[in-house]
């Protein structure tokens, strides 16, 4: 039976959903209050992306990194809200795979720490994204370190290993094609197909040094690619525990909740269809418009307090 995503307060009850006034800032705030919401939201934000108990700080901004400041992954990664969407929606996807599946139930303490897990997950993007060329490259490879110790048997007794080529192609598809979906549907609906096609380009690159393959370089290629993967996937009761730890984890405090139920609900709603039959997920026809218009605000309102500063969660000024 399919379940329902249930949770979020309607976005029309959140205040952050409302209209930005003249001049970017939110209808009816007081302009004294301006900067302390703002430094309020980016604290928050900053705060869910940097672990402090490990002395994490935000990643600065370099130009001397893989891509640079005229990449396309620069604007995209930037995004707080559709990033979070957009990971939360690749993760379910790469979940579908049984060899991805089992190297996150057999060798992570996602049950204890599922955002702990998408947290350094958010924080290698960053790295490989905005910083420096030496920091990148230093994070591609410890992950590969990571990689070269996970393998397994699976349950049908196939050996698996997370250092698999197709493996890891399945991940790096699912998770740029779900960053950049949602960064169409909440930032930038008119995206050239130019743009999408280099952004794909640009993410190739980390995918390459991953040991992904194969890597699609454009659009059609990724959707070719996921569509020759398809036969491939699979769901038991494993994949459904996973996604309900993902969809259920609590939020950083009471204030977040209703903002992360919309935003858990917003990754299902980007899912392609089939994927979420497969995961035995639905969202009502009539409740999406208020899914995306709520998320689309959040997403904006999260823009609004970062202006004048980082272009994103994870970032500040080098």
């Amino acid at each position: 039976m399919e379940s329902r995503i249930r949770g979020a307060r309607a976005p029309a009850d959140q205040p952050a959903l409302q209209p930005r006034a003249a001049g970017g800032q939110p209808p009816l705030l007081p302009h004294d209050l301006v900067r302390p919401v703002k430094q309020a939201i980016v604290a928050r934000v900053v705060a869910l992306f940097n672990d402090r108990d490990r002395g994490e700080r935000p990643v600065a901004r370099r130009p001397d990194g893989l891509f640079g400041p005229q990449a396309v992954a620069w604007r995209v990664h930037g995004d707080v809200g559709s990033m979070m969407v957009g990971g939360v929606a690749g993760l379910l996807l790469q979940m579908l795979h049984p060899g991805v599946l089992a190297g996150v139930w057999d060798h992570s303490n996602f049950r204890a720490d599922m955002h702990g897990r998408l947290r350094r997950t958010a924080r290698f993007i960053a790295l490989t994204t905005y910083g420096g060329r030496m920091e990148a490259e230093a994070a591609i490879a410890r992950v590969r370190g990571i990689h070269d110790r996970v393998r397994g048997v699976l349950p049908d007794g196939r050996p698996y290993a997370a250092s698999d080529p197709a493996l890891l192609a399945w991940v790096h598809v699912t998770e740029a094609t779900c960053f950049l979906d949602a960064w169409i549907r909440y930032a930038e609906p008119r995206m050239t197909a130019a743009d999408q096609d280099r952004y794909f380009a640009e993410m190739a690159q980390v995918a390459t040094a991953l040991g992904a393959d194969p890597v699609p370089r454009t659009r059609s290629a990724a959707q070719r690619l996921m569509i020759t993967m398809r036969r491939q996937l699979a769901c038991d009761a494993r994949t459904r525990e996973v996604a309900r730890l993902v969809l259920t984890q609590p939020a950083s405090g009471r204030m977040a909740e209703p903002v992360q139920a919309l935003a858990m609900q917003a990754a299902v709603d980007l899912l392609p269809a089939w994927a979420r039959r497969m995961h035995g997920l639905h969202v009502p026809l009539l409740r999406r418009p208020l899914i995306r218009a709520g998320t689309f605000g959040v997403a904006r309102t999260v823009r609004w307090a970062f202006e004048q500063g980082p272009p994103g969660a994870f970032l500040r000024r080098g």
